[in-house]
This record gives C-alpha cells, structure tokens and sequence, in this order.
C-alpha cells in the first residue's frame, strides 16, 4: 500500500513497547509501503525507560535504518502509571534475555520530536498510537498547528464490547482516559482499532514454530514474542500468536482489510467501573436520553468491527520475512 502519490506513508508510531508493540515495530519498519519517520515512547506496558530501550532493541534486531526515537511522557496526566508487566514480563519484552541496545534515542523529547517531524513532512503524516495516549494529548494541547499536516490517526486502543483492563475498559484508554478524551478532539479522521478486532488476529502455530526455528535472529525473535503472546485459545502444545498492536500498522497498509463504521464515541472519564470506557454508539436512532435532554455533539470515528484475518497475518508474515 502506497499513499495516492504511489509513494510510501509516512508514519509516525507512539508506543509502550511490549511484546506485540514490538511486533508491530517489526513489520512497519519492513514494509515497504510506510515511511517510518519517528518513533516516540511512553510509559505503559512498562516504565518509560524500560520502553525506550525495547524500542530501540527492535530496531536494532530489525536491521532498521536510522529512525529517531524519542522518550516521552512518564505517567498519564492524571492519575500514577500502571505498567503491564504481568503481560509483557518484567522487562516489557518478554525477558527474552537481549542484548542491550547500542543505538540511542534522539536529544529531544517525544513531543517535540512529534511536531518537528509531522509539520517537516513533505506529505501529510499518518500518526500511529499504540500505547497510552499522553504523548499525543499533550501534543495536540502544546502543538495544535500539528494538525494541518495529519493525514489520518489510526490508534489501538478501546472496546465496543469487552474490555481487558476492566469488564468495559481496554488497558491503553483506561491508562490515561483524559488523553484518550484529547485524541477525539483533534479535528482530523481518526479509525479505532480496538479489542474487537486486535483479539483476532492470531498467527498460525506452524507459522510461529518456522520462525522461531528461523536462523535469522530477527525471525527467531519474531517467533519468541508470537510464542509469548499465545493466547491459549487450543489445545496444541504449539502455540499460536496473537499479533496486537500489529495489527494496527496493518490497518494502515491495508485498510480494506478492517471492516470500520462511522460512529459517535466518547470516553468515560467518572470515577468508578466505567471509568475508561469508550462507549461507542450504535443505536440506529436517538433514545430517550436525546429526546429529553437533547443531542450532544461528539467525535465520530472510524470503529473497527471486523477484522479479515488471514489478510492481515499474510501480510504481517511476508512483510516480516522478506528480504
């Protein structure tokens, strides 16, 4: 996939790199329909730290160019940050035991490297977020002149259905609900790629056990983090992958492959079990909430409902083994 000028995307990538922001990371510096121009790193599967040297680490495993990674918010906006350590392991990538990084991120902070890159574009920029929303929220609040040369936000984040987090609440929106609040507002489309669909996309357990096999170090490391993101949905003693956050990067590649509706959404922002929810609108009609107390005006974004996932995992597998 190409942009309409049949040249690469560019793409700007805000993560918490994690083991599937990290295969996400694999692909998109792969592919060679994105034009990765910046990486920045925010606190969420682990500390903020922790993120900027598992990016880097992939990077460096992925035999990627020289692409500028930033360090970036710390703690949401609000409230203290909540790692995911539980999921992703101690060290937020699995504790494969790798080597540590000899790249370096960039002198600059995450929205400050955000904004030059985005308005240096010579074409509007695509921003993919992956991970809580600090960096981008504080962006847009700092920076709003950013938008004039933002084509598209394609974010992982929110449920229609069923949270991870909490029973209604996915882990990145609920990590900072006021930033996820700021997202909506940004005046430029927007397409969620949220649980509904990020659950799906599992990559086959031969296609798992082939990398992990895989004399190339970027394969095998590929194939350890399917291999820790099985999902333990069957019974073969081989596991599956989920792809996650990949599955996002893949959105934006191809995103006839992701079924979207244009639909009203707003995020919880309440103390309390419904704090972080993205409660998306689907009622064909107004209820009796708008017929007494009249309509409200909220954001309308592109909700991911399905997903085609044999597209996407072939995509991801041929981008990721290709040479």
């Amino acid at each position: 996939m190409t942009d309409a000028e049949g040249q690469p995307i560019p793409v700007i990538i805000d993560c918490d790199t994690g083991v599937d922001d990290a295969l996400a990371l694999l692909f998109a510096v792969r592919h060679p329909g994105l034009d990765v121009r910046a990486i920045t790193c925010v606190a969420g599967n682990t500390d903020v730290d922790g993120v900027v040297r598992n990016t880097l680490t992939v990077l460096e495993q992925a035999g990627a160019g020289d692409i500028p990674v930033a360090r970036g918010a710390e703690r949401p906006l609000i409230e203290p940050a909540r790692s995911a350590r539980h999921v992703h392991g101690e060290d937020g990538m699995g504790d494969l035991g790798l080597p540590a990084p000899t790249r370096v991120p960039v002198d600059v902070d995450a929205v400050t490297l955000l904004r030059r890159e985005i308005l240096a574009s010579p074409r509007p920029v695509t921003l993919i977020p992956m991970a809580p929303l600090t960096n981008i929220a504080l962006l847009l609040r700092t920076h709003p002149e950013v938008v004039r040369n933002i084509e598209r936000i394609v974010f992982m984040g929110g449920a229609v259905a069923t949270g991870n987090a909490t029973p209604v609440a996915e882990f990145n929106v609920w990590h900072d609900p006021e930033a996820a609040a700021v997202l909506l507002t940004a005046g430029v489309p927007i397409t969620m790629y949220g649980l509904d669909v990020f659950k799906r996309v599992l990559v086959p357990a031969a296609d798992v056990q082939r990398l992990r096999e895989s004399a190339q170090p970027r394969l095998r490391l590929a194939g350890e983090l399917l291999a820790h993101r099985d999902p333990a949905t069957s019974g073969d003693p081989t596991p599956t992958g989920g792809l996650g956050d990949a599955g996002a990067v893949c959105a934006v590649v191809d995103p006839g492959g992701l079924t979207t509706e244009l639909l009203p959404v707003e995020v919880s922002l309440a103390p309390g079990a419904t704090r972080g929810q993205t409660v998306v609108d689907r009622r064909p009609r107004p209820g009796e909430s708008e017929i007494h107390e009249g309509e409200r005006e909220l954001s309308l974004v592109d909700v991911g409902l399905d997903v085609d996932v044999e597209r996407y995992v072939k995509l991801w597998l041929t981008a990721v083994e290709g040479d």
